[in-house]
Order: structure tokens, then C-alpha cells, then sequence
């Protein structure tokens, strides 16, 4: 009976962190020549960083943050590939027709077309079929780290921030509140290769995320558990379809270790129509994400590196 209301309180509870989840139609309106899931099992969740978290609102957002994630079909690895928000790709036509259809920086799909036109640029251009799409916000960030007590971050190089407060950051080991990693990640003038620096240390920070989670027993303790997932759903949006916990279950086991942090590959920053962009590696970029519909990342990673 007591292990019988401890399995019902917890699926009470899961669900209640799905009631609490706010939800948008990211696929309403795709075509139906999307990309097919290949393998059984594996995962490609869609996460987008915007500095508006509103998908009816996105005129004026655009989206920061493009991270394709895939999960292996054992579950047992992830990767997560950031595709620099400048790079220079079609973005089909916005469903009202007013947009698009053109080559163009990926974010600007976002204020085009809203959720559905970053996806279906996305699959165009990878290939992949994406399952799920998770958008966060920025201030969402900041609540999340604070419910973990903060992360510990290495700074490469002294900077001065050109945002809010203008923070100093030294080089080396420090221990940020949400506010200051947000500040932090959201910097790139002040670094040689720019927005390359700022995806590196998203990479770093999410990296730092995980890791304090698991070292912090913040997963088996039951209030500190309720306090990250509460700040987690308060500062997401996710795809209709997508279950909170039976993601969680799915990736129960991975840690921070079975995350690899990839950079979709490039070939320059040239400038096109007066604007600075990325010009994507086409050869490599399309191993790559073969390697991601045919499950078989860890085999590219591994090539990539001889």
C-alpha cells in the first residue's frame, strides 16, 4: 500500500509538472515531405534560446540559441550541435507567404514564421526530423541556475560586459548566480571569434548545469528536486506531444559526461547582401547530420578527430 501511494503520488506529481508546462503548436502547417526518423528509439529535440519566449508573439525575436540534440536510441548518449544563429541557409516560405522562400541568417526564421518555420528550416537544413522543441527563455536560464544554487563556470579571458550592470568577468574559476551566467553567455563582441565564443560557453554552461545537478543530490532530494523542476517548467515551452516525464525517464541515466558538445561545421564568415554571416561547411556539415539520422554520431566524433 505504501509503495502503491508513493508510485500514485508521483505520477500525480509528474503530471501535474505537465499540466504546468506552456505548449505551442511548433509543427502546425509543415509539409508533408519532412525528413523520416530512420531509427527506432533515437531522439532529435529541438532547443531554442529567444529573447521572447512567447511563439505568438515573435516579430521582433529572434532566436540565439538553434540547438539540434541527439539522443542515441540506447538512450545512453547525447549530443548536442549548435548551429551558429548567423548561418546562411534557405528559409522556405513563411505560411502567410510574406516571408521567406530566400537564403538567410537561420534566426531570422523565427520572426518570419514563428516555431514552425525554424523547424521546417531546420529539417531543410540537416535533414533530420526533429520529435520534440523545447524554447527558453533568457530569464528562464537565470531561474534555473539559482534553483541549483548557482554554477561554476571558467572564464577564458577577462571582459567587461556590455550589457546591464556592465560586470567584469576575470579570467578564471568562478561561481556565478543565474543572473551573472546569463550575463556571461550572452557576451561575444569582446571575443576574436565572436558569436563562435558565445556557443562555446552556452555549451560550458549547459555542461555546468548538469554537472551541478547530479553532484548536488539535487535528483534524489525531493525538495531540491521540486524546486529545479518547478523553475524548469516556469521557463519552458514545448511541443504539444512532449511529455515531460517520460523524457526524464528516457534520460535517467545520462549524466553530463554522456553529452557531447558539437558546433555544426562552417567554412568562413564572408559577407553577403552587407552582412556578416556564417557560411556553413556543406561536405562536413552533411556527414555530420547523415551521422544523426543514421544514429551513428559517436562513430563521426570519433573520425572527425583522426
Amino acid at each position: 500500500m505504501i509503495a502503491g501511494g508513493g508510485l500514485g503520488a508521483a505520477w500525480a506529481y509528474g503530471r501535474s509538472l505537465n499540466h504546468d508546462l506552456a505548449r505551442t503548436n511548433a509543427f502546425a502547417g509543415l509539409p508533408t515531405d519532412r525528413p523520416t526518423q530512420t531509427v527506432t528509439g533515437a531522439l532529435n529535440i529541438l532547443v531554442l534560446g529567444s529573447d521572447s519566449r512567447d511563439p505568438d508573439n515573435t516579430a521582433d525575436s529572434r532566436t540565439d540559441t538553434i540547438m539540434l540534440v541527439h539522443v542515441d536510441a540506447d538512450h545512453q548518449h547525447a549530443y548536442s550541435i549548435s548551429i551558429p544563429r548567423d548561418s546562411w541557409v534557405y528559409v522556405p516560405a513563411s505560411a502567410d507567404g510574406t516571408h521567406g522562400d530566400t537564403k538567410a541568417k537561420i534566426n531570422a526564421a523565427y520572426a518570419w514564421g514563428g516555431t514552425p518555420l525554424v523547424v521546417q528550416t531546420v529539417e531543410k537544413f540537416t535533414g533530420v526530423r526533429i520529435d520534440h522543441v523545447v524554447l527558453i527563455d533568457f530569464a528562464g536560464f537565470a531561474r534555473v541556475t539559482d534553483a541549483l544554487g548557482g554554477v561554476d563556470m571558467y572564464v577564458e579571458q577577462t571582459i567587461t560586459s556590455i550589457h546591464g550592470q556592465h560586470r567584469t568577468f576575470t579570467k578564471g574559476e568562478h561561481h556565478f548566480t543565474g543572473a551573472e551566467a546569463l550575463d556571461y553567455v550572452r557576451q561575444r563582441k569582446q571575443f576574436k571569434d565572436g558569436d563562435f565564443a558565445r556557443e562555446r560557453h552556452q555549451q560550458e554552461f549547459l555542461k555546468a548545469l548538469m554537472t551541478k545537478a547530479a553532484s548536488t543530490g539535487t535528483l534524489t532530494d525531493p525538495v531540491k528536486l521540486n524546486a529545479f523542476l518547478r523553475a524548469v517548467t516556469s521557463s519552458v515551452t514545448v511541443d504539444e506531444s512532449f511529455n515531460l516525464v517520460d523524457t526524464a525517464f528516457a534520460l535517467r541515466d545520462l549524466r553530463a559526461d554522456d553529452v557531447t558538445f558539437l558546433t555544426s561545421p562552417s567554412a568562413g564568415t564572408p559577407t553577403i547582401d552587407g552582412q556578416s554571416v556564417v557560411e556553413p561547411n556543406t561536405t562536413k556539415a552533411a556527414a555530420l547530420y547523415k551521422a544523426v539520422r543514421t544514429d551513428t554520431v559517436a562513430q563521426w566524433v570519433a573520425a572527425s578527430k583522426k
